[in-house]
């Protein structure tokens, strides 16, 4: 049976098409290498492509860091970052990392719907 082939910027896309105030989505592996990523039009990307590798490295260590507590805890939902310029949020799917960021100024609600719909969008990852 051919394993159907999944399309990562299909997926990146249709992230970025949830919400206007979706600025970056980007699908990583699980040691951290970027395997899809787009900013969205008309935005300025806050971090250089060096500091954005970087970071996509660092939040695979952390995932790698959270697993320790899944026993006791169980299994981290998702990762919310709220920063001045920009809100981080990383959902871990399977055997993929979705990182992707929003306009700070949008209602938790509205952010806790999203991520829903993104879980939704790659369950399959």
């Amino acid at each position: 049976m051919a394993v159907k082939k999944i399309d990562l910027l299909e997926i990146v896309q249709k992230i970025l098409n949830l919400d206007s105030k979706m600025r970056f989505a980007a699908i990583i592996d699980s040691k951290g290498n970027i395997r899809e990523a787009i900013m969205k039009a008309g935005k300025t990307n806050l971090k250089s492509q060096k500091e954005e590798e970087h970071f996509c490295k660092q939040v695979a260590q952390r995932r790698a860091m959270r697993k320790e507590f899944d026993r006791s805890l169980g299994k981290v939902r998702y990762v919310h970052v709220e920063r001045e310029k920009v809100s981080q949020m990383v959902i871990y799917t399977k055997r993929n990392i979705v990182y992707f960021t929003i306009e700070p100024e949008m209602p938790i609600n509205t952010k806790i719907r999203l991520i829903t719909k993104i879980k939704k969008i790659t369950s399959d990852l």
